[in-house]
């Protein structure tokens, strides 16, 4: 998985975050989500690097191979925000000081927090199949918290979610993948699916998913409310699974069309999980987004 990927660890913000990289061109951070790992992205980047962009694929905190520090008793350490301070000291650290960013689920929450408190470092972003926080949380329907109980579930204080789900966690995470997510084992590939076992089997990885949705009510909820009127300042693509929950239960694009200030949207055939289920579809939108707004775009000819 990520052949001819560099391979890293990095130290920012206090913790270390692993990641990969490879290619040549303008710089592409690639963020995955619940319950999955930076291997969510294994069919993805290595297209987008063929079509000329350098990509960074990460472990959020508390994720995969990256560090999952002790919560602090206010959770900020796990809020989106010191999520995207990880992000944007490894894109510095790596060199980029300017790049593109894509995020998919709790991936996409932080990079919506990354474009906001630092716009000058982002280029562009793709969000893929979130509601904004806010709306998620002060608009909860019933249809919603039924298909996004995990939420609620995995923020009871600790140990109750933790020790329940170390008890079978394949068994918990798999009904997370192929319940709310309308997507089934054929869906996944065999390698991915695996790395994705492999991490929420540690106690130490299941602490940091919890501990990442208790700081969402904790935590974020309050600012996103405080930046209500803060507006993406960069070009914003939103992507979403046709037959996924947000697509059924909201207008999806018309939940960000407020909080961008140039903004495209696109359905994906598939669920929640469609990064998963057909790559090809995201990366022909990806690097057709990515083209339109390059960091080095062509002068017109008049």
């Amino acid at each position: 998985m990520f052949e001819d990927f560099e391979q890293s660890r990095i130290a920012v913000n206090g913790v270390e975050i692993a990641c990969v990289a490879a290619g040549e061109g303008e710089p592409l951070l690639m963020l995955h989500g619940f319950p999955q790992t930076m291997a969510l992205w294994a069919r993805i980047a290595p297209a987008l690097v063929v079509r000329g962009y350098r990509v960074v694929c990460t472990d959020l905190r508390g994720y995969g191979a990256s560090e999952k520090p002790p919560a602090r008793p206010d959770l900020a350490n796990y809020g989106f925000r010191a999520m995207a301070r990880d992000q944007l000291g490894l894109m510095r650290a790596l060199g980029h000081e300017r790049f593109h960013l894509a995020g998919h689920d709790r991936g996409a929450r932080t990079a919506h927090r990354l474009a906001l408190d630092h716009p000058d470092a982002v280029a562009s972003v793709i969000l893929m199949d979130i509601v904004p926080t806010a709306e998620m949380l002060t608009d909860l329907r019933t249809v919603v918290a039924q298909s996004y109980w995990h939420w609620f579930f995995l923020a009871q204080p600790a140990p109750f979610p933790e020790r329940m789900i170390q008890a079978d966690p394949d068994f918990f995470f798999e009904t997370c993948l192929f319940g709310w997510g309308a997507a089934g084992l054929e869906d996944f590939d065999a390698h991915q699916l695996a790395a994705y076992r492999n991490s929420w089997r540690d106690a130490a990885t299941i602490a940091g998913f919890c501990n990442d949705y208790r700081a969402a009510l904790a935590v974020d909820l309050a600012d996103n409310l405080a930046d209500q009127e803060q507006r993406i300042a960069a070009p914003v693509q939103i992507l979403y699974g046709a037959s996924g929950a947000m697509a059924r239960h909201y207008d999806l694009p018309a939940t960000w069309v407020d909080r961008c200030t140039t903004m495209t949207s696109a359905a994906i055939p598939g669920g929640h999980f469609f990064p998963d289920s057909a790559p090809g579809e995201v990366v022909k939108h990806v690097a057709a987004f990515l083209a339109r707004n390059s960091l080095h775009p062509m002068p017109q000819i008049l």
